[in-house]
């Protein structure tokens, strides 16, 4: 193990455990979250059944699992090391970026390289640097692209404990890292888990816009902005537009909320450094991009992957949110001109939520 520690370590990954593949445990608990619907219209979270909670039916011939942490905190000029300072910058911006109507806000995960192909290609050199050293063996790699319960995986491995927002938490680098795994053919020795700290704390649910953080543990995905923002593709509810803010892509909320991320890592790894238009660009630069620049802007990204129209869709929701506050008369007048001149066209779907976002100026 330590020669795989050095060598994730040189790879930029910030911690591997290691963990066998018995995660009978967790079924009862997958089969609650399915039953209660909260899955929404993500039909492959129920087509695999029970086999994201069995490796060895996903990979036969699994005996262990190798799991890896990578941290996606850009490290960006002017600002301080991780953990330097208990009121990290980097929060105190994200959060005033909220409060800003008029930009438009991609989670901070999504605004480099789309991290699948990151933590794919560093687990599959990790893989070959084993290789070299043992020998020929069976393994495949992973990361977020296949019915894995990768939460389970990581905390039977210690890389961290399950956080009440249902993440993955970590002492010394909170939650803001990827998770990514190596199914193996070979019996490695488990390491050791950690105990969990989350102890009376529930900033997370109580900072939930949607309030998706049903209870401690449990995320009702039918509510979540991550979920409504990317996975969802049909007309979000009503009833949670003004809810969603100006958050076009993904939300951090309950990780910004959260004491432990005070200790996230920044990554070693150029791929996370945000790309132009994805740290805090307005609302209206973002809605004059063409089909063809939007596709062209988010190539490599795991942005691309949700499309032209749920894209503009977002936008429609965050505009109409922005003119639910006291923006300045000329501004405000911009919105309701671009989303006016758009309208006819746009998709149906689209359409709806241009004409909602227009009955929100004041």
């Amino acid at each position: 193990m330590d020669f795989i520690q050095q060598a994730a370590g040189e790879l930029g990954f910030s911690q591997i455990g290691v963990c066998g593949v018995d995660l009978s445990a967790a079924e009862p608990g997958l089969l609650a979250w399915l039953e209660a619907g909260f899955h929404g219209s993500m039909a492959y979270m129920a087509n695999h059944g029970l086999k994201r909670a069995r490796p060895a039916e996903l990979v036969p011939g699994t005996v262990s699992v190798i799991t890896a942490s990578l941290p996606y905190l850009p490290d960006l000029p002017g600002q301080p090391e991780s953990g330097s300072d208990p009121l990290e910058r980097w929060v105190e911006e994200e959060w005033a970026r909220l409060q800003t109507p008029d930009v438009g806000v991609v989670s901070m995960y999504a605004r480099g390289r789309d991290y699948h192909r990151v933590v794919r290609s560093r687990l599959q050199q990790l893989a070959q640097k084993v290789q070299e050293r043992v020998g020929p063996w069976g393994h495949r790699v992973f990361c977020d692209s296949a019915p894995v319960l990768e939460v389970e995986l990581a905390q039977r491995s210690g890389l961290g404990w399950r956080g009440k927002h249902t993440l993955a938490l970590q002492r010394e680098g909170g939650s803001m890292f990827f998770l990514g795994e190596i199914f193996v053919d070979m019996a490695l020795p488990p390491t050791p888990q950690t105990t969990p700290h989350c102890g009376s704390c529930t900033a997370c649910l109580d900072i939930c816009p949607t309030r998706a953080i049903v209870a401690p543990y449990r995320l009702d995905a039918r509510r979540c902005v991550s979920y409504l923002t990317i996975e969802h593709d049909g007309p979000i509810d009503p009833a949670l537009r003004p809810l969603m803010g100006n958050r076009i892509y993904g939300c951090d909320d309950c990780q910004l909320a959260c004491p432990w991320n005070k200790y996230a890592r920044r990554s070693p790894l150029p791929d996370f450094v945000p790309r132009e238009g994805m740290r805090g660009a307005g609302l209206l630069e973002l809605w004059s991009w063409s089909e063809e620049e939007f596709f062209r802007r988010t190539e490599g990204s795991a942005i691309r992957r949700i499309g032209w129209t749920r894209w503009r869709r977002n936008l429609a929701v965050a505009m109409g949110n922005a003119l639910r506050t006291p923006l300045p008369l000329e501004v405000a007048q911009e919105f309701q001109r671009a989303l006016t001149q758009a309208r006819p066209t746009q998709s149906p779907l689209v359409q709806e939520h241009l004409d909602w976002a227009l009955a929100q100026a004041q």
